[in-house]
């Protein structure tokens, strides 16, 4: 007998070869752009906040927290029995957020207020972007979800959670992709516009993925139906998913504000610690993980513990350790993520399981993002939540044995015998004399070294190796704060911190202002030197210059203002007859500045008042009168986060407003990461103003902070207004650039750090 052929199962045939591709692919399409939109739109922001790189953290508490909203969105639509209903409610509020496209910075809040920059930035952001990013973020879990039914009568369709290697994929290549090549390559219009069109590509997949799941009636296929109900997650069981999600997503931001506050800072930082953060998923959840989880185990327990003995300490060997705390964070989260993998629950628990590591991550984020900043006074949540993930490893059920308490206690006590040594040491001044204060930090090193052997040998314990671990990063930083600063202070916008040096070439004690890792100003303490300009405003170099030749110009007082106010040393120049106005984004900034115990150049070497305008310069400035200054100073740009949009062609053109007839505009462009140099000559020219250029080299023999190299672009409106620099030879005309100029729409970071990287291996 002849079989009958059905038409309808070639068809069906198609479709169950052609939705494992579907789905693999729209969500790798979604994962690209939720890790695209999240630079961009932190790119977007930036300006209004003066391109602090708290700005990404507090964006990150954003994202996280859309994640959320996203993934219960995800959850609760799960609730609908049928498939058809869920793919046709989420096709049309994908449609729906469609109406936010392009995407761009809502103005309904206005300018920030310094003193809350951070609720200002998630109001804003939510009003911006958070309609489709929250929807276009539950697509990971809602497709696994689908996946899990409409794949139930196959082997893939038991484990979903396959597909979330696509997603970290997707996630992965976007995050490299954006400073390497969309930045670089396209303009924010063009990103806006490109992203869109994105968007509008992936609601296309959905729509595919819809009529996929309707054309199962067309041949005879009934809708998938509702997985097999697994029990519940228990309480206590989804509150340790929770710890194991928030501990690695705390130690991202930590590790990225640690790294940048206490070692050495470079553009695009903030890639790496999220793409290892990425790839800890991604070897989480293979079939066949890269790492095993017993050899995960056994890295951490080395890594974290000798990231605990050089947490506290700013050394030369900054390449190790930024090795060392990479590498404790990449195994502290991989240990967490291999964690949640083994506890994932049943495909139908599958979007809640989601929804519960996205909590971790918001609990992780507003952690550091919101509360740190507001209750530390240093980058204390990385050391603290670097300790506290020793409590997540496995908890051994066997009996502790009497050598473990021996390798513990021991461990504690050698770690405490440091400071108690090194404080006997510190108050026998012949010791001191004799033995630099670098050579006391290596064997503190080398003796908390010691106690992390012993950490290491009770690793299998969590409290005990956790005991151990504590009493080594307190150690560290009882030792290295006394010799470091003698002031440290947090805000929105960073970590402000005071050192004590003394320099007899300069009259003995000297105060230092530093952010983060930059230097930002010192004032001799001494009486002779107390009103002395320093580093790169001495009066040798090329502020220094430009300040004393408009006072000469200006007898009867010069009108000038001053980008990034630092220590205030700009204010020493100030004479009864002139005006000087400094523009500053940090409140905390000005406070230090003004108080005498730390830094007098305003209160009490300038000689009359000082004015300071706060906020974003940018903004702030608009609203100065045209023609009001004879001199502008921008330094803004030798921190580690340059903020970009006051290099920009629009920027200087707003400088060049502000100037009078015959006024000049300095741009400090010293910088240890980026070559701006070029993007600024390439401004001026695009602007067609005159303009000279000087690399100052200090001089040795003066004392260590008596002057700075200073690489510095002078611009005037005029060939008039620069006639008198002409003439000094320290000034001279660069060659023609064929670097695009920066615009409030176009910056190529990279490239600036590329060049930059180039002529340091000439």
């Amino acid at each position: 007998m002849i079989e009958a052929v059905d038409p309808l199962r070639p068809a069906a045939k198609t479709s169950d070869r052609t939705a494992p591709i579907l789905f693999a692919v729209a969500i790798f399409t979604s994962a690209c752009l939720v890790f695209v939109v999240q630079p961009m739109v932190t790119k977007l922001v930036l300006p209004t906040l003066g391109g602090s790189p708290s700005v990404w953290n507090a964006s990150m508490v954003f994202f996280q927290t859309a994640l959320l909203a996203g993934y219960a969105y995800a959850h609760l639509l799960q609730r609908i029995p049928k498939m058809r209903m869920q793919v046709g409610v989420h096709l049309g509020l994908l449609i729906l957020a469609a109406l936010f496209l392009p995407l761009q910075i809502s103005g309904l809040l206005g300018d920030p207020d310094p003193s809350r920059p951070a609720l200002w930035l998630l109001a804003t952001l939510t009003l911006s972007v958070g309609a489709p990013f929250a929807v276009l973020s539950a697509t990971a879990p809602l497709l696994q979800a689908w996946y899990a039914r409409v794949r139930a009568g196959h082997a893939d369709g038991k484990n979903p959670y396959v597909l979330y290697a696509a997603s970290n994929l997707g996630s992965f290549l976007a995050l490299l992709a954006y400073p390497v090549l969309i930045e670089p390559l396209a303009s924010l219009s063009d990103q806006r516009i490109g992203w869109s069109l994105g968007y509008g590509l992936f609601v296309l997949m959905i729509v595919g993925l819809g009529v996929q799941v309707w054309r199962r009636r067309e041949v005879g296929t009934a809708d998938p139906a509702p997985l097999t109900i697994s029990p519940p997650i228990a309480w206590r069981e989804k509150g340790m998913l929770v710890l194991l999600a928030a501990a690695p997503s705390s130690l991202m931001l930590g590790v990225t504000a640690h790294l940048t506050t206490d070692v050495a800072s470079a553009p695009f930082l903030w890639v790496i610690p999220l793409a290892l953060y990425l790839l800890t998923f991604v070897i989480a959840f293979q079939t066949r993980p890269a790492i095993p989880p017993a050899l995960g185990l056994g890295l951490h327990g080395a890594m974290a513990a000798a990231c605990a003995a050089l947490i506290a300490f700013r050394t030369g060997e900054w390449l190790l350790v930024f090795m060392v705390n990479l590498a404790a964070f990449f195994f502290t989260a991989l240990m967490c993520h291999q964690r949640l993998a083994a506890r994932r629950p049943a495909p139908d628990r599958l979007t809640e399981f989601y929804l519960l590591l996205s909590l971790g991550g918001v609990v992780g984020g507003v952690f550091n993002g919101l509360i740190a900043p507001a209750v530390f006074n240093m980058v204390w949540e990385y050391p603290l939540v670097l300790v506290a993930a020793g409590l997540l490893r496995p908890w051994s059920r066997r009996e502790i044995r009497p050598w473990e308490i021996i390798c513990c206690v021991t461990g504690v006590v050698i770690a405490f015998l440091g400071p108690l040594s090194m404080e006997a040491v510190r108050y026998a001044p012949d010791v001191r004399a004799a033995v630099p204060d670098a050579q006391l930090v290596r064997i503190a090193q080398g003796i908390l070294g010691i106690a992390t052997l012993f950490a290491f040998l009770v690793r299998d314990r969590a409290v005990l190796f956790t005991v151990v671990l504590a009493s080594i990063v307190w150690s560290g930083y009882h030792l290295a704060r006394g010799y470091d600063w003698a002031l440290s202070e947090r805000s929105f916008f960073g970590v402000m911190r005071v050192a004590k040096i003394d320099d007899p070439l300069m009259g003995g004690p000297i105060h230092v202002l530093m952010h983060g890792t930059t230097l930002h100003g010192a004032q001799a303490q001494g009486a002779q030197n107390l009103c002395q300009p320093t580093l790169y405003y001495a009066t040798s170099t090329p502020l220094g210059q430009a300040m004393l030749q408009m006072q000469t110009r200006r007898l009867d007082g010069a009108r000038v203002g001053v980008v990034g106010q630092g220590s205030g040393a700009m204010a020493a120049y100030k004479r009864a007859q002139d005006q000087l106005t400094f523009f500053e984004i940090d409140p905390m900034v000005d406070r230090l500045s003004r108080d005498p115990k730390w830094f007098s150049f305003i209160n009490g070497c300038a000689d009359g008042p000082v004015r300071t305008v706060m906020g974003d310069a940018r903004l702030t400035m608009d609203r100065e009168p045209a023609g009001s200054y004879d001199l502008l100073v921008i330094d803004a740009f030798s921190s580690d986060a340059v903020p970009t949009h006051l290099l920009t062609v629009e920027a200087i053109r707003g400088y060049l407003r502000l100037l009078a007839p015959d006024g000049v505009v300095v741009l400090h462009l010293s910088n240890r990461n980026l070559e701006i140099t070029l993007p600024a000559e390439a401004a001026a020219q695009a602007l067609k103003v005159p303009h000279l250029h000087q690399v100052y080299i200090e001089q040795s023999g003066l004392g260590q902070m008596a002057e700075a190299s200073t690489e510095a672009l002078l611009i005037g409106k005029s060939q008039a207004s620069l006639e008198a620099f002409s003439e000094d030879g320290r000034w001279s005309k660069l060659s023609p650039t064929t670097v695009r100029p920066w615009t409030d729409d176009y910056v190529n970071l990279f490239g600036s750090l590329v060049r930059q990287m180039d002529m340091a291996a000439r």
